[in-house]
């Protein structure tokens, strides 16, 4: 069955056929497609891009920090150079040279992914829902809801979750946000400096924190952030503890809410295993959302990089080798602890970033630090909660 909403923006013989597929037109699979496009290294390849979302929403928004300029960065909708971490008892503004933390908002990212791809003669786009991906000796492919099939030649990206989160992980929490852009009164806010993290809200559900990101001196994005096993089953119970920052925290009384997000990142302690296969798994799917706090952009960014390189060396990129190690043990520990309930999650941070520099931190959360740092990271945090933990990550 021919699909009805294929993309036509040039003329050409409708094919079931392509070399690379790509199934998800999210963050990982844009990434990577956009890498291989730009590289000109597959000019002679044809590729279809399918996904059931025209991406004409401003959906979400990416907060990262980087150090130096990346791939997207002539769509960083805004930088800052400095931050706020505050905790009870704790409060400090870093700076945060080398690093820059940066914005990307979504419709930003989609519109400039997609107005490159139309431009590209050997792509095509296929809004439809997927229902299956399949692999072959040889080859890999797709069905869609509709029924109908098509096929990669040459290798599949998925990164579409087809299996629920919660069936295959030990421990695992949801990181599950509400946020608004608000506009208030000039002078409101330090447009240089942004909020990474506040745990003066209360604690009653999980690790709780409100993070803001200033845009101007009168408008932000003020988002509410909670780790937990569940998410909330009412919209109040996220607007609320918003409404009481920015009233008692912010100790802003008049304001407009021109947008709204909300979203929900899974955090577990499973260990993705790239099968060598023609389908290649790419961002939450392919386990690129670090386990214990749920970062995901930079984490796709350097799998990208990655997957490009190993093929541009002509090698199968099923055999990347995959990276974790030691990291993967740390986020179990993490999980242990959030899981044990005590220290708090907030003392768990505020004794992070009280005690270490915040460039040590960024690595360790990277996936970047020494052992040397990591140790020191270690030595600053509650032991005998993290010695209890490191036991329980080790032997359950």
């Amino acid at each position: 069955m021919r699909a009805d909403h294929l993309y036509n923006y040039a003329p050409y013989h409708y094919s079931y056929e392509y070399d690379y597929i790509f199934t998800g037109a999210g963050a990982a699979g844009l990434s990577l497609i956009m890498r291989m496009l730009k590289s000109g290294a597959f000019d002679q390849h044809t590729f279809l891009l399918v996904d059931a979302d025209w991406k004409r929403k401003n959906d979400r928004t990416w907060c990262f920090w980087e150090e130096g300029p990346g791939f997207f960065e002539d769509i960083v909708f805004k930088r800052w150079n400095h931050c706020w971490f505050q905790a009870p008892e704790f409060s400090k503004k870093f700076d945060l040279s080398p690093y820059q933390y940066k914005m990307i908002r979504g419709i930003d990212f989609y519109q400039y992914c997609f107005d490159y791809i139309k431009s590209r003669q050997n792509v095509r786009i296929l809004h439809e829902p997927v229902e299956q991906v399949f692999n072959f000796r040889l080859s890999a492919g797709l069905t869609l809801a509709n029924g109908s099939k098509y096929y990669a030649n040459s290798k599949l990206f998925n990164s579409i979750p087809f299996t629920p989160y919660t069936q295959h992980h030990k421990r695992f929490f949801w990181q599950h946000f509400k946020g608004w852009v608000i506009e208030t009164a000039p002078g409101s806010f330090d447009a240089d400096t942004c909020t990474l993290m506040d745990f003066r809200v209360p604690q009653t559900v999980g690790s709780s924190f409100v993070y803001t990101m200033p845009l101007s001196d009168s408008r932000a994005l003020v988002e509410y952030t909670i780790f937990s096993e569940e998410v909330l089953a009412a919209e109040e119970d996220y607007d609320l503890p918003l409404q009481n920052y920015i009233r008692e925290v912010l100790k802003i009384g008049q304001y407009k809410v021109l947008e709204r997000e909300k979203g929900k990142i899974p955090m577990s302690d499973f260990k993705f295993r790239q099968q060598k296969s023609n389908i290649i798994e790419l961002g939450t799917a392919g386990g690129q959302t670090k386990g214990s706090t749920g970062y995901t952009f930079s984490f796709i960014q350097r799998h990208s990089d990655a997957l490009l390189a190993q093929m541009k060396k002509e090698k199968d990129p099923s055999r990347l080798r995959q990276t974790g190690g030691r990291f993967h043990f740390y986020d179990r520990v993490m999980l242990a602890v959030m899981q044990q309930q005590w220290p708090p999650g907030a003392e768990v941070y505020r004794q992070l970033f009280a005690r270490n520099p915040v460039d040590r931190v960024f690595r360790f959360l990277d996936n970047q630090s020494s052992f040397g740092e990591e140790l020191k990271i270690f030595a600053s945090l509650p032991k005998l909660p993290f010695l209890k933990a490191s036991i329980s990550a080790t032997f359950a």
